[in-house]
């Protein structure tokens, strides 16, 4: 997911997932084309104002006729407000619509993604979806604007011929140094710029390691070591950054010096004019203003261009991760009701080379309860996320009632299967958000399921309860009050299916029983698949499979494969 892109894509033609919601909007960015169409032609009233003062008004001392030409001269002024006004509102109403459609889409493929492609670090994945801001940055106001002034430049140019003749000759002789500036700075901008963004990735993923680990780098002495990979990562991006502005003040400083040049150029050739009666001195004055109008927006493209290349970067890495073959939904929707087989499967994660699980079979009938036993490493966590569809087979199916859980949704197998992973993760939000997860679930549901796993009578002597805002992930809660959220969680929809791995890992001896006691009737006719080393919990179930190197080497009831690890033992 850190890598470079293996290939470059151009920036334009724009991909659909960025393509499609700015032609949505279209209808906006013709109207700031509009708005800043105006602005420039109220451009040209200032410097016929001031063309008309020098050769007319002044020359006659006609008091009345610029009391008149300027009263005129302040309604332009307040339309070119008022333009300039509305062409910022249609870009900033464009680029929030944009932004919403483009991040949802961006969101979803996020949680589309299969698991096999999220690569090694959260906090690289999540700086790239960061990169999303400089798309932002670029489609915002500065860029629609230089887009549509930079046309108005040949217009002024021609204005300035018709009113000065040859004083045209000067701008027009800086508009391609000024192009060609930023247009020499863009292979080592492009080559900066890819290096920036990996380099942006790596900083981004020490520091969330760094964030979410905080207690184990305390304890274990290892911030010396993420603090030297910080700052590499932060010397390496500071140098690049550095480049990078370099290579863009040469670009910016031309820009702005071809502007005095221009200004400076337009006085001196002007005068000589007008010495030589072949120029007015209000059109010397209208032209100067001009002059410096026809190479601002060359400035802005200069800067456009510099800032093309990072855009470039970030757009081709968003690319290929909005690229990335998404799960296909299902046409035909279903609920599962309780079978559970994984047949002949072998699998790998992804980027290893020794496989976890090597033709490993088994098969749970509705309402079957089975228990998974076996050294750590023998793959029984690795089996349970096949079963919930974390990841998909290498080789063999996985199969829920008799079809392939590819051939489920994710929303069909969220309702269906009730989950209790290894790593409890719990959100920002109350007691009752990490219960619920945002549906609408009953009061009288969500307290049947915490008096199960005791974590009503947790909140019994607290006085939000179940509206008691939780720190950041939990932070504060004891490993077995998480279990218990976690497992309440699963229990709440009552779905026919329940997966756990290590549910009780975390638990006191007495917490542990009271949950096993609830636990019992709870799981009446419902299908049952979890995983343990701890020997009572497996008074949930009916049959045991002890699982050693990817494989299951035994299978029977409970009772008699109790007594055979027992005699093993």
């Amino acid at each position: 997911m850190t890598s470079a892109p293996a290939s470059r894509r151009p920036l334009w033609p724009l991909a659909p997932w960025l393509a499609e919601p700015l032609a949505a909007h279209r209808g906006l960015y013709v109207q700031v084309g509009v708005a800043a169409t105006l602005a420039n032609l109220f451009a040209l009233g200032t410097s016929f104002y001031s063309m008309t003062v020098y050769n007319s008004i002044l020359p006659n001392n006609a008091i009345w006729s610029l009391i008149g030409l300027t009263i005129g001269m302040a309604l332009i002024l307040l339309f070119d407000f008022i333009v300039r006004m509305l062409r910022g509102y249609f870009v900033d109403a464009a680029g929030q619509a944009v932004d919403a459609r483009v991040g949802a889409a961006i969101f979803d493929r996020l949680l589309d993604t299969p698991l096999a492609r999220r690569g090694s670090s959260n906090g690289a994945l999540a700086g790239l979806l960061r990169e999303f801001e400089t798309l932002r940055d670029f489609f915002s106001s500065a860029t629609v604007t230089a887009l549509v002034d930079g046309p108005f430049v040949f217009l002024f140019l021609a204005v300035i011929a018709a009113i000065a003749g040859p004083l045209a000759l000067i701008p027009l002789a800086m508009v391609p140094v000024v192009l060609l500036a930023g247009w020499l700075v863009q292979p080592g901008m492009d080559r900066i710029a890819g290096q920036q963004v990996g380099t942006a990735l790596s900083k981004q993923g020490v520091m969330v390691e760094a964030v979410s680990a905080l207690e184990t780098l305390r304890v274990s002495g290892a911030g010396q070591m993420l603090r030297r990979r910080w700052m590499a990562a932060v010397q390496s991006h500071a140098d690049q950054a550095l480049r990078s502005r370099l290579l863009m003040a040469v670009a910016v400083q031309v820009s702005a010096s071809a502007q005095q040049i221009v200004y400076v150029g337009t006085i001196v050739a002007g005068v000589f004019l007008v010495a030589e009666g072949d120029l007015t001195s209000g059109a010397l004055i209208a032209a100067s203003i001009l002059s410096g109008r026809c190479v601002a927006p060359l400035g802005q493209l200069a800067q456009l261009l510099t800032r093309l290349a990072s855009t470039r970067a970030s757009y081709e890495r968003l690319d290929a991760f909005m690229s990335q073959p998404a799960s296909v939904p299902p046409s035909v929707r279903r609920q599962p009701a309780g079978g559970i087989a994984l047949s002949h499967v072998r699998f790998a994660y992804p980027g290893a080379t020794r496989r976890v699980l090597d033709d490993f079979n088994l098969k749970i009938g509705v309402g079957e309860k089975v228990g998974l036993v076996g050294r750590i490493g023998s793959g029984k966590s690795t089996a349970l996320r096949l079963a919930l569809g974390l990841y998909p087979p290498d080789e063999g199916q996985v199969l829920i009632d008799g079809a392939d859980i590819r051939h489920y949704a994710a929303e069909d197998i969220a309702a269906g299967i009730g989950a209790v992973l290894q790593d409890i993760v719990l959100f920002s939000g109350s007691v009752r958000d990490n219960i619920t997860l945002g549906a609408d679930i009953p009061d009288d549901e969500i307290i049947r399921a915490a008096r199960i796993t005791g974590v009503h009578d947790m909140l019994g002597g607290i006085p939000n309860g179940y509206d008691l805002v939780l720190a950041d992930r939990g932070e504060g809660l004891s490993g077995g009050q998480r279990q218990a959220l976690a497992i309440t969680r699963a229990l709440v929809r009552r779905p026919p299916i329940l997966i756990m791995d290590e549910p009780t890992s975390a638990m006191d001896a007495g917490s542990e029983a009271a949950l096993i006691a609830s636990l019992r009737a709870e799981m009446a006719g419902r299908t049952l698949l979890l995983s343990t080393h701890r020997p009572a919990v497996l008074a949930l179930v009916d049959r045991v499979v002890v699982v050693e190197a990817g494989r299951v080497v035994a299978d029977g009831p409970r009772e008699d494969m109790l007594k055979r690890l027992q005699r093993v033992a």
